[in-house]
């Protein structure tokens, strides 16, 4: 008993001891502002001063209408004539990134535009040339035309900079009610699995992005442009807190190209194919979780076989910076400039070591481009030679045979058939095809039955076609 009388004589000393502080905290959670200025905090001058290199792209298309009454009589009488083309127009964002008026987008902001127009943020339009663009990234690059005056431009920011939980500004014009900030936080980096281009590397950001934003900017609290906003997940068609945009070092990529008068991209080309690493895979390497890139292939003569990367190589990272899977492993090799050397981490039969990787273009040899004319399965499909660049740009194995699809003209019989842009033809009526004039050739020649055999995403299709 006299222990307990203790321990409660000491428990009401500390209470007694501790109300006051217990009592104010009330008064501490409502206090006032000590000075005006912390009332005043705000993003107003990153906004002022970012804003007005903040544009709109207007883009419009035309396209052939398909109504299939256009050609009835009946249809036409009550409601005339129906013309066979229309213009499809798009709204989207922009970026100035210099000041003599060079603009950056997104590549589905402008794709079949026939015009584009660029609304500037004190309400002025331009006419915009298409000076560069580019798919595989999603990225374009335009040029305002008559342009004579110095506009306020954005400068890059390094992406590779930024962390988790950085506070980040998205401006554009959302909807088309007109140029719009939100702000948040960068939620994620290095997103790879989201399939809206080649390069899938992804700042996430839960600062609201709404159709409309695209090719808008990414800003940092410096007012550094750190992405462009490209693609949002959403359910509803609004945001839902989970947008993406392209990290500013891959953009910076794109505009080099851009400045130097390049009508293409120029990136540094390993010469293999990579593949994911699955558990299993970790598991028979003896890797203790799954990450980096499998080497499934190696071009011969090319930049990986000259380095020593052999089959079975797993990548781990490049320049000290590790790679968790052939996305990370794309973006990472493809930002590096060109004519320089990169050193590349590898796995090699449980041992680590590393080789300097040459940085060069893939070789484009004449590609060779030819338009099917002739009657046949293949009328309307463009061909070309597999050349690396070319299977670089299509993302398909440069050691294949045959000659690859780019293009397939609408409504035309390949079209119809079903023939895609990446297909590679390896044979027609059993005859190799190892160029464009071979397939041209074979086509002229006519016929009534086609055998056909294609190679799409690494799988080899034999059809039958007559008539």
């Amino acid at each position: 008993m006299p222990h307990l009388r203790a321990l409660i004589i000491t428990l009401a000393a500390v209470v007694l001891a501790l109300s006051p502080l217990i009592s104010a905290a009330p008064a501490q959670d409502r206090r006032l502002p000590p000075s005006s200025a912390e009332l005043q905090m705000s993003f107003a001058p990153v906004v002022r001063r970012v804003a007005p290199a903040v544009v709109n792209v207007y883009a419009a298309r035309v396209v052939e209408n398909r109504n299939p009454f256009m050609n009835d009589p009946l249809f036409r009488q009550f409601f005339g004539a129906v013309p066979r083309e229309q213009v499809e127009r798009s709204l989207g964002s922009g970026v100035i990134i210099d000041s003599a008026g060079l603009v950056v987008t997104n590549f589905h902001v402008i794709d079949g535009a026939s015009q584009v127009k660029i609304a500037l943020a004190d309400k002025r339009e331009f006419d915009a040339d298409i000076a560069l663009k580019d798919e595989r990234s999603d990225l374009a690059v335009l040029r305002l035309k008559d342009a004579s005056e110095r506009f306020p431009a954005l400068e890059f920011g390094n992406s590779d900079e930024l962390q988790v939980g950085d506070v980040v500004l998205a401006i554009g014009d959302p909807f088309g009610v007109g140029q719009t900030v939100t702000h948040g936080i960068v939620s994620a980096l290095a997103r790879t699995q989201v399939g809206v281009s080649d390069y899938r590397f992804f700042i996430q950001t839960d600062a609201a992005i709404n159709p409309g934003n695209s090719g808008g900017a990414l800003v940092d609290l410096s007012g550094r442009l750190i992405g462009i906003n490209t693609a949002i997940y959403s359910r509803s068609g609004g945001s839902q807190g989970i947008g993406f945009a392209i990290p500013a070092n891959m953009v910076r990529v794109v505009v080099a190209s851009a400045r130097g008068g390049s009508a293409a991209v120029m990136r540094p080309w390993l010469g293999a194919k990579l593949q994911e690493v699955t558990p299993e895979i970790a598991d028979s390497l003896g890797l203790k979780r799954p990450s980096g890139a499998l080497v499934a292939n190696v071009a011969s003569g090319g930049p990986a076989a000259r380095a020593g990367i052999k089959t079975g190589d797993v990548i781990l990272g490049v320049d000290g910076t590790a790679v968790e899977d052939p996305n990370a492993f794309d973006y990472r090799f493809a930002t590096k400039p060109l004519g320089g050397s990169a050193q590349v981490a590898l796995l090699r039969q449980g041992r680590e070591t590393t080789v300097t990787v040459g940085l060069q273009s893939a070789p484009d040899t004449p590609r060779e481009e030819i338009e099917i004319s002739a009657r046949s399965p293949f009328l309307g499909a463009t061909v070309a030679n597999l050349s690396p660049a070319l299977a670089e740009e299509l993302r398909l194995d440069s050691q294949s045979r045959g000659v690859v699809i780019v293009k397939v003209a609408d409504g035309s019989a390949a079209q119809s058939i079903g023939f895609r842009k990446g297909d590679i033809v390896v044979s027609v009526n059993n005859q190799k095809i190892e160029k464009p004039a071979d397939l041209d050739r074979i086509t002229r020649a006519g016929g009534r039955a086609w055998r056909i055999t294609v190679n799409r995403g690494g799988e080899q299709i034999s059809v039958m076609f007559s008539g």
